[in-house]
């Protein structure tokens, strides 16, 4: 029950003056990264500041984004929550309105055990009939889920399909590929090690790149897969300043301002994130000029 291979864009959600969603430069953007190669959309994830977003908002977003991709390619939503009800209310609802699959992160702040965490991933995999990427980023949630713990989820709900691996160690996720030896889909969090992480044996990456440069990111993962490593590696290496300059500062802040410069969304994040720092913005821009893409 594979969900996508290749690139997968974590979307960035652009916001009108008043702070509400721009439907009309999401509807644009989304045919930006589909035109340009992009294999998956994941909407509402952190990148798209769900955490600022009631959950009648996130669904009218996913809603509206099932609706304009038209099954062009698949659509994941997010649907974590550091509430097991939260999630499992997200789950249905985003199964119901479409979307193909769900970005389901670990519980933020209450740091569960392994045991909670096999509870919650339970709990809702067997809520849907959708397959489910965990998201595991410990930097941002306070819980890392070990490789046994993935592979015993993994075993035990059919639709647990994948894991999207953000915890920067790739030794962690040498350890979890040797593990699952297939049961799991493994997508790599981090944009500075997909080339490392397809090495293991990776499915592709859930990419912040691709906001700005979706057919790159496309290719990097399709180069590797069929072969051209080199290819695949001088792309990883081409965007290295890129990608450093997209998380000078938290994501999605840089990424908000990276995609306002191509002019698919206005510089407009909610609070308590801020905009991004003028003199790190122009360090961002410069790095995009030297990569093409400005």
């Amino acid at each position: 029950m594979s969900i996508f291979t290749g690139a997968g864009v974590a979307l960035v959600t652009p916001f009108k003056e008043d702070l509400s969603v721009d439907y009309d430069q999401l509807e644009k953007f989304i045919d930006f990264q589909i035109d340009n190669g992009t294999d998956s959309i994941i909407i509402c994830g952190t990148s798209g500041e769900a955490s600022t977003m009631s959950h009648d908002e996130q669904i009218e977003v996913v809603s509206a984004c099932v609706s304009h991709v038209n099954g062009r390619i698949p659509v994941i939503a997010g649907a974590g929550a550091n509430c097991t009800d939260e999630a499992l209310n997200l789950a249905k609802r985003s199964e119901k309105a479409g979307a193909d699959g769900l970005l389901v992160v670990t519980p933020y702040y209450n740091k569960a055990t392994q045991k909670g965490l096999e509870e919650y991933y339970t709990t809702v995999g067997n809520s849907v009939d959708i397959p489910i990427i965990m998201y595991n980023v410990p930097g941002r949630t306070g819980t890392n889920i070990q490789p046994a713990t993935a592979v015993k989820i993994a075993k035990s709900v059919d639709n647990i399909v994948a894991i999207k691996e953000a915890s920067g160690d790739i030794g962690q996720v040498a350890t979890l590929a040797a593990l699952a030896d297939g049961c799991l889909d493994i997508y790599s969090g981090n944009d500075d090690q997909v080339v490392s992480l397809l090495a293991l044996g990776g499915k592709g990456v859930i990419s912040v790149l691709s906001n700005v440069a979706p057919r790159e990111t496309h290719d990097m993962v399709m180069k590797f897969l069929d072969g051209d490593v080199k290819g695949s590696l001088d792309i990883q290496l081409k965007y290295m300043d890129v990608i450093h300059n997209l998380f000078s500062e938290v994501n999605p802040i840089p990424a908000k301002r990276a995609v306002s410069e191509m002019g698919y969304c206005r510089n407009i994040v909610r609070r308590p994130l801020t905009e991004m720092e003028e003199d790190h913005a122009q360090v961002l821009i410069n790095a995009m000029k030297e990569a093409g893409i400005l």
